[in-house]
């Protein structure tokens, strides 16, 4: 139906833009527009024949895309950067697209990272309840002990933050260079989760990568390279998240 109506920050999600949570900040700060008058209401409902405009430019519905990156060590998990550095969409330049990561890997880690123009996919993935398992693989210096694996997943205190793994292993040592290989798995992910839970555990990580996000991996994929998400993976994917909120 033409005039089948939708709340506004979902529309704003939908189209592109950026994610339903970010859309609701946009509309309280006064930054949207509903056929030329500022709305600043959370709920307001829109319909196809409405215009609206976020910063002063019109929204354009976009189909929704869904991609994977392996994400090279080096680069911002954002669209853009005030420092000009190198940045995850970079590496998509073809696509047509708003697109933007859901989620984010540090700076300095490497690694499975989606990307989608779908906000409401977005928000439901990073939802804190999901518990959709992320596998990363980390090179510590030092070797962890029996009482660090047992510390890492009963949960350290960082920040005022409780971080925690879900699954911890050693998958080899080094003993000459005194370094260990660690498979980590997170249910959610905080700023610098692991390299900080593993700073205060004084084995800090030198690489860390993101190997598996759910069922995905980098198959196929060497740093730098993406694909597009089946439709059938896209479906698996909501369906683990939609079931794992409920």
């Amino acid at each position: 139906m033409a005039n089948e109506q939708e709340r506004l920050q979902k529309v704003i999600a939908q189209s592109g833009v950026t994610s339903r949570r970010k859309a609701e900040k946009l509309i309280e700060e006064g930054k949207v527009k509903v056929n030329g008058q500022v709305v600043t209401t959370l709920g307001t409902k829109v319909s196809s024949d409405d215009k609206v405009e976020v910063n002063g430019v019109p929204l354009e519905k976009e189909e929704p895309v869904y991609y994977l990156l392996y994400k090279p060590r080096g680069v911002i998990s954002s669209v853009k950067d005030d420092k000009n550095r190198k940045v995850v969409t970079d590496y998509l330049p073809e696509i047509e697209q708003r697109v933007f990561p859901i989620g984010r890997l540090d700076y300095d880690t490497s690694g499975l990272l989606l990307l989608t123009n779908d906000g409401d996919f977005a928000n439901l993935l990073m939802h804190p309840k999901h518990k959709i398992d992320k596998v990363y693989v980390a090179k510590t210096k030092g070797i962890p002990d029996k009482e660090a694996l047992r510390q890492m997943k009963k949960g350290i205190v960082s920040e005022g933050e409780r971080l925690r793994a879900s699954y911890v292993k050693i998958l080899s040592t080094d003993a000459k260079k005194n370094t260990a290989i660690v498979k980590i798995v997170l249910h959610e992910g905080k700023n610098r989760h692991i390299r900080r839970m593993m700073e205060a555990l004084q084995y800090p990580v030198d690489k860390l990568k993101r190997e598996e996000y759910a069922f995905l991996n980098l198959h196929g994929l060497n740093a730098g390279e993406w694909r597009e998400l089946t439709p059938h993976e896209v479906k698996k994917l909501r369906t683990l998240a939609e079931e794992n909120v409920k």
